[in-house]
């Protein structure tokens, strides 16, 4: 009786309450296996959390896999959260620890960031001196660690704004006949999307969006608007206005719901199905006009106008693109904040890290050689002990210094392009170590900080060749005004490409690369030669005839044969669907790119070949990548003289029949001399025969 009044009340419950359970696992955030290393360790995490999540009731587990050689007695795991501790405890004996931790509001930062921290404290041999450098000493949070959320419908409607709302739209819906400017809300909406860390962004033509899709950007000017999303809108701009209206509900929806419970010491994943009231949040980006659409989009592109947006509607007047520039206008001298470097206060002992990222494009040009600048304090070292800064790029250790009792540190490093890459991890480390092997008297007292206003990563010279290559991408588009280009038949399909290429274009500490959008047939042929140019094209588009500096005239059929076996490994063909990209430099020195898609799933297509292009590359000189739509690439360095390209359609008739049956022509003429020489040799010998007689 007992159990059904339960399983009754539990029904209820789930039946009308106002939220829903929603589990991110660390990995889902883009968090795998992190290892913490060395006898004091470790690791923060910074979640973004929308405003759909109300922390009361929220649950944080966590899954720590110790190293089998720490005395678990002896070893400690510290969890901190929004800088204040929440947990502390000794190992477990099991073999992976669980640790769950119930959040409350106050968990939550001012910028909506739940901050984790994992502190852990190491011991092997119970004597601090030999554990120092143990390499046994390490502990893993599990990618499978995850937060099991609160989905809260009761401040729904008063916490999401449209400042807030990018972090939680899924897709962007776009008229079925888009016009340019649908285009180009599209590749904004995308950029910014992307921009706010959302993962497999979707982009559908309208009629064809899920129902499963509850979040989304609706682009579109008002009069292509459908009656039903028209009536959604309880703010209607007027001609040469722009408008950004979010509108918000709830709706019912079905969710699967994932546990992990522990059965016999295995973790085991439960999945059930639930009926929720779910938040439903559709931003639509219009204007009364094209002139008005044109200011919302331009709007876009502003993040102070975005991020600054507390209510549910804007109408937008005026817009502008234009950004302050920093004084360094060149951006060849870049401090450790300017590429996200915050002040890290460090202290302990053994190896205490720093770890700052940048790219390529956060300077105006690729550059040939990086000055890395590092500029820090420390706690000056007694008579006898052992400091040390080592610098890693990418893994590996450029430079190492030895600390000196100043506690001031001022050093340097230039490292060339063949060092760093499109995108690179620079990590700074202090290794202390005390006099005479005594750990205990001043076990704690070494500490350091990186000063990130001072320190610097400066730019010598640019790195300058006769060929463009994807290694110089998309840096090369930073100078002058960029056009993309794009086939009218093609352009629907090419609409995530565009966001892709958008937000790459301003995927750096100064974002101010606004494109002009034209399409191919459109075009004047002089500005092909006065800006840079993005084109996305048919392969048989006629535009791509004016492009005489391409490696490859992707209108013509051609194959490319490997050069050390001269075997045939790609060929252009209609039935594969393919993403083709190129980069070169035009008539006037000026920058192009190039992008088709072939086969069936054009979209899909296009847009395999803006991803291709944008990856860490292992090479300097590709300017040719052709990728399919399961993720494979493959990239070449073609030149117009290339020996392993071949043009297939510009071949006669009799050629392309010799190439294609050469074999079985010179075989077939090889048995005719054989039987003729049979044929010769039987008469003669015939002739013998009768002579002898």
């Amino acid at each position: 009786m007992n159990k059904f009044l339960t399983s009754l009340a539990l029904f209820f419950l789930l039946s009308t309450a106002s939220f829903a359970q929603k589990i991110l696992s660390f990995r889902a955030m883009g968090h795998d296996d992190d290892a913490i290393i060395g006898m004091i360790g470790s690791s923060a995490y910074y979640l973004k959390i929308d405003p759909s999540i109300e922390l009361s009731g929220s649950k944080l587990v966590l899954f720590i896999q110790p190293s089998q050689a720490l005395i678990k007695n002896l070893s400690y795991v510290n969890v901190i959260i929004n800088d204040r501790p929440a947990f502390s405890s000794r190992l477990t004996q099991d073999s992976i620890m669980e640790v769950s931790l119930n959040l409350s509001r106050l968990d939550m930062s001012s910028d909506k960031f739940l901050k984790i921290q994992v502190k852990t404290l190491c011991t092997v041999t119970d004597e601090k001196c030999k554990d120092l450098d143990n390499p046994a000493m390490w502990m893993k949070v599990k990618g499978y660690s995850y937060l099991s959320l609160v989905k809260s419908t009761a401040n729904f409607f008063n916490n999401v704004n449209i400042g807030n709302c990018f972090e939680t739209m899924k897709a962007i819906v776009y008229p079925k006949n888009p016009t340019l400017h649908d285009l180009k809300a599209v590749a904004w909406a995308y950029s910014r999307l992307k921009k706010s860390d959302v993962k497999d962004i979707a982009v559908y033509q309208e009629g064809t969006l899920p129902d499963s899709v509850k979040n989304y950007v609706v682009c579109g000017n008002l009069s292509s608007l459908s009656a039903e999303r028209r009536a959604t809108l309880k703010v209607l701009p007027q001609k040469g206005e722009g408008l950004f209206y979010l509108n918000k509900s709830v709706v019912k929806s079905v969710d699967t719901l994932t546990r992990l419970i522990t059965v016999k010491g295995k973790l085991l994943t439960v999945k059930s199905l639930e009926e929720t009231n779910a938040p439903s949040e559709i931003l639509y980006v219009s204007g009364g006009d094209d002139i008005g659409y044109e200011k919302t989009i331009t709007a876009l592109g502003n993040m102070n106008i975005l991020n600054s947006t507390f209510g549910d509607y804007l109408l937008i007047n005026n817009a502008e693109n234009k950004f302050f520039k920093t004084v360094d206008e060149n951006r060849s001298k870049l401090s450790f904040r300017q590429i996200g470097g915050t002040t890290n206060f460090m202290s302990g002992i053994g190896n205490l890290k720093s770890v700052f990222n940048f790219k390529n494009s956060d300077f105006s040009f690729t550059p040939k050689e990086v000055e890395i600048r590092v500029i820090a304090n420390y706690s000056s070292l007694a008579q006898g002990d052992r400091g040390y800064i080592n610098i890693y790029l990418n893994g590996m250790l450029i430079s190492s210094e030895k600390l000196d009792a100043s506690g001031k540190l001022n050093t340097s490093v230039t490292i060339n392009r063949y060092q760093h890459h499109k995108y690179n991890t620079l990590e700074t480390e202090f290794r202390f170590y005390t006099s005479g092997g005594n750990c205990n008297a001043s076990f704690n007292g070494f500490f350091a900080e990186v000063d990130v206003d001072k320190s610097y990563l400066e730019s010598k010279n640019p790195f300058i060749t006769s060929d463009l290559s994807f290694y110089q991408y998309p840096e090369a588009f930073n100078s002058g005004t960029t056009r993309i280009v794009a086939t009218k038949k093609y352009a629907p399909y090419a609409a995530a490409a565009m966001g892709e290429i958008i937000y790459e274009l301003n995927n750096n500490i100064n974002a101010n690369n606004f494109p002009e959008f034209e399409y191919s047939d459109n075009i004047d042929k002089n500005e092909l030669k006065k800006n840079n140019i993005i084109a996305l094209l048919s392969h048989d588009d006629p535009l791509m005839d004016d492009f005489p500096d391409a490696p490859i005239k992707f209108n013509h059929r051609f194959r490319l044969y490997n050069n050390e076996n001269n075997k045939v490994v790609y060929s252009l063909s209609d039935s594969v669907s393919n993403g083709l990209a190129q980069i070169f430099y035009g008539r006037s020195n000026n920058a192009v790119l190039v992008l088709t898609g072939t086969g069936k799933n054009i979209a899909n297509s296009f847009t395999a070949a803006s991803r291709s292009i944008t990856e860490q590359l292992s090479t300097l000189s590709s300017n040719v990548a052709i990728s399919d739509v399961n993720n494979n690439k493959y990239l070449f360095n073609i030149s117009k003289s290339s020996e392993n390209l071949e043009y297939i359609d510009t071949k006669s008739v009799l050629t392309r029949f010799w190439e294609s049956y050469n074999l079985y022509i010179l075989l077939g003429m090889l048995v005719l001399i054989l039987l003729s020489f049979l044929y010769i040799r039987a008469k003669v010998q015939k002739s013998t025969d009768i002579f002898s007689e």
